[in-house]
């Protein structure tokens, strides 16, 4: 089994930035990709960013945070990150950290491994 406790949420600004950050327990994140999703109120649950488990580390983003996101892995301390930068009103959401093995998806029910979310609120 996989554990993922994700923090680093908050209230921020428009234009400012976050970290979040995941913690990968249970086993080693050795061979797991890693996803970052978010679901705002009333939404569905969407792809915001993913990177694959390879010594290239081959990220993937959603068109709305190409360029402003940048998610990251740590293998040695097992955390996976995510640099969250001009942020909008639009992107306030709960933020899920999500595991599969080996390549990221941009589909939820791919994903066996969930974080409980943490919460980011941009305010314009």
């Amino acid at each position: 089994q996989v554990q993922l406790v994700e923090s680093g949420g908050g209230l921020v600004q428009a234009g400012g930035s976050l970290r979040l950050s995941c913690a990968v327990s249970g086993r080693s994140s050795s061979g797991y990709a890693m996803g970052w999703f978010r679901q705002a109120p009333g939404k569905e649950r969407e792809f915001v960013a993913g990177i694959n488990w390879s010594i290239s580390s081959t990220t993937a983003y959603a068109d709305s945070v190409k360029g402003r996101f940048t998610i990251s892995r740590d293998n040695a301390k097992n955390t996976v990150s995510l640099q969250m930068n001009s942020l909008k009103p639009e992107d306030t959401a709960v933020y899920y950290c999500a595991a599969r093995w080996l390549q990221s998806s941009t589909s939820t029910n791919e994903y066996p491994y969930w974080g409980q979310g943490t919460q980011v609120t941009v305010s314009s």
